[in-house]
């Protein structure tokens, strides 16, 4: 495998956890994938979810055993990005801090570069 370990993408204790307690319960590996598509309100817009494995082009993040997957397409656009899991009054959800968008929606699930 060719995956490469990513130092410049992070994943947080707080998303490590959640992930592990989403993973067991689940009985799959505690791997969250993120990648970027295009579309959203700000014109792209980031999209999670549980991957079975590791790809060879993938960048690697990993906290207490919790792997954060990118593919090299993506990793382009969110670089130097921080995914977090955090609960507010609005709910609970996985946030990206990224600091190469320009803009973005009030959601937080979209952004422009």
């Amino acid at each position: 495998m060719d995956a490469i370990l990513a130092p410049d993408i992070i994943l947080t204790p707080s998303a490590a956890a959640r992930v592990a307690t989403i993973a067991a319960k689940q009985g799959k590996p505690a791997i969250l994938r993120l990648s970027v598509d295009g579309g959203g309100c700000s014109g792209f817009q980031y999209k999670f979810g549980f991957a079975e494995s590791v790809e060879a082009d993938d960048a690697i993040a990993e906290h207490d055993g919790v792997r954060l997957v990118v593919d090299s397409i993506s990793l382009d656009l969110v670089r130097g990005s921080a995914v977090d899991y955090v609960e507010e009054l609005g709910g609970a959800a996985f946030k990206v801090t990224n600091p190469n968008a320009a803009s973005g929606c009030g959601c937080g699930s979209s952004f422009s570069v």
